[in-house]
């Protein structure tokens, strides 16, 4: 009897030392409130006060859209709250079980997504668990995919707030759901895209919401920061997150999300959504009345419309003498470049499209021969200054051709090709021979052909994919591989006289110069 009372009381200690242990593991395993208190409300009758006050108060007009995903600010409740109550303001009613949010890392640097390996997300107004199996699932789907607890956890004494605050809004729209955490420590395109591809590839068919967390530009005057911000929330409307990540990694366009921007909007892509719809933009300056140093911040939601039809290019156009302007500005940049070794000043009195940042191409031919062509890609300047600079970048820097000379000046003609937005092709299908320009991305593989292209050569939609594939140093067939982007964009081309084809020399697009860069050759300005 004694020795059966002792062995019932060594498994009474055990279990309670079992117990205990996974109290306390359990408690490790649950990501407590870093910023209550601080970005918003601790006491939890006052949070949910203010959220729903905010979300009350958001003016969004109903949709019969269906929502694929959503961008939000971060910043505290004060500032940023009424911005982020547009987004969450389209969830009430609806029965969404699992939300994705895509955070980026403040404080820790890490080169990958990092999904939360823990069991919940605590607020003040309670714990949210976490889909563990989809997070076990999506970790596995890509090296730059892992569970951790890196930028989750707090770091050397600063924890991340960029997704812990857009969960009160969550809780108080939706009634049941589960939450996968990710915070992004890699910035790169191919860290947005791997993430995107396997989200979408895992949500698919599900009643999943994305939310990508995101404040926009910071710390300039008022006007600036509207203006930066007005460049990134229009590259979204437009569906072209390849510019959209390049300008970020270039810090010529600002946002602290604009991986998990990019990486959102590619799973959405992929999910169905083709609309982005800007719900509001507002920055502290609006708040506070200080307009020296704002901070921006945007609503936007990506829905796949009811009637979804093709995917159609925006147009651009311009007038004759706008054109003909571009050709003289074109000009006027070589033969001063070659000349004087300057850039020229461009004209005070520019009209308001060729102030608008494009993507543009300079063609120069010598007797119908091609002597140069480079461009930029995306929206990287002001349509005028683009087109001065890469007629420079052709005359002096195409690696195909030796230098433009003094001599050879009387004897050259210009061409300018406008480039609209980039956007990936969802159905080669799309494709329009002499209508449609390629940019085909395999890793660091890319190349771009000219819509001109295609048609001056008398391809047929194959042979200009494979073409392609071939410009971007992959095999032909490259075009038809899962990891090849292939983007479509169309080009207004004018200039004198008209020409055969060229092909351009690869453009510029991972490292052109910042706006005030100097141009490569030439002296500062």
């Amino acid at each position: 009897m004694r020795i059966r009372l002792i062995s019932a009381l060594i498994v009474l200690l055990a279990m309670s030392a079992t117990s205990q242990r996974l109290a306390a593991a359990s408690a490790d395993e649950i990501r407590q409130p870093a910023v209550a208190g601080s970005f918003y409300p601790q006491d939890p009758k006052e949070l949910a006060a203010a959220v729903d006050g905010m979300i009350a108060r958001a003016a969004v007009p109903a949709t019969q859209d269906h929502i694929v995903a959503l961008i939000a600010p971060h910043a505290g409740y004060p500032y940023s709250g009424a911005v982020a109550a547009h987004s969450y303001a389209l969830l009430k009613g609806l029965k969404i079980h699992r939300v994705v949010v895509i955070a980026p890392s403040h404080f820790e640097e890490f080169p990958f997504a990092s999904v939360y390996d823990g069991d919940a997300y605590a607020t003040p107004l309670g714990k949210v668990p976490v889909d563990k199996v989809f997070a076990r699932k999506l970790a596995s789907m890509s090296p730059l995919i892992k569970l951790s607890s890196r930028g989750h956890a707090p770091s050397e004494g600063q924890a991340e707030h960029s997704l812990e605050v857009e969960l009160p809004f969550l809780q108080r729209t939706l009634s049941d759901f589960e939450v996968v955490p990710i915070v992004m420590g890699e910035q790169t395109y191919e860290a947005s895209r791997a993430l995107g591809v396997a989200l979408a590839t895992l949500i698919q068919g599900s009643d999943t919401l994305i939310v990508a967390s995101s404040d926009l530009s910071h710390y300039h005057p008022y006007d600036e920061a509207s203006t930066l911000d007005h460049k990134t929330l229009n590259a979204i409307s437009e569906w072209d997150y390849l510019t959209l990540s390049r300008n970020f990694q270039m810090r010529i366009w600002e946002a602290c999300g604009g991986a998990p921007i990019v990486a959102a909007m590619i799973a959405a892509e992929r999910l169905g959504a083709t609309r982005a719809n800007v719900l509001k933009y507002a920055n502290t300056g609006d708040v506070t009345g200080d307009r020296s140093r704002v901070v921006g911040y945007g609503a936007v939601a990506l829905l796949q419309t009811a009637n979804q039809s093709a995917v159609e290019q925006p147009r651009f156009s311009l007038s004759r003498a706008e054109k003909q302007r571009l050709l003289d500005i074109a000009r006027r940049a070589v033969e001063t470049a070659v000349k004087e070794n300057k850039a020229i000043e461009l004209p005070a009195d520019l009209s308001e499209p060729l102030k608008q940042d494009r993507g543009a191409f300079v063609t120069i031919r010598k007797n119908g021969e091609l002597r140069g062509c480079v461009g930029y890609t995306g929206s990287i300047k002001p349509l005028a200054l683009t087109v001065r600079d890469v007629a420079i970048l052709a005359a002096l820097r195409d690696t195909r051709f030796p230098p433009v000379t003094a001599g050879e000046l009387p004897q050259l003609k210009y061409e300018v090709s406008v480039l609209s937005p980039l956007r990936r092709i969802l159905d080669t299908k799309q494709i329009h021979v002499g209508e449609h320009g390629l940019l085909m991305k395999n890793g660091p593989n890319e190349g771009i052909l000219l819509p001109q292209v295609a048609s001056d050569e008398g391809w047929d939609r194959k042979t200009f994919l494979e073409q392609t594939a071939v410009k971007a140093g992959l095999p032909a067939n490259a075009w038809r591989d899962k990891d090849t982007d292939i983007f479509f964009f169309t080009a207004l081309v004018f200039g004198e006289p008209a020409a055969p084809a060229v092909t351009p020399e690869e453009p510029l697009p991972q490292k052109p110069p910042r706006p005030g860069d100097r141009v490569p050759g030439l002296p500062p300005r």
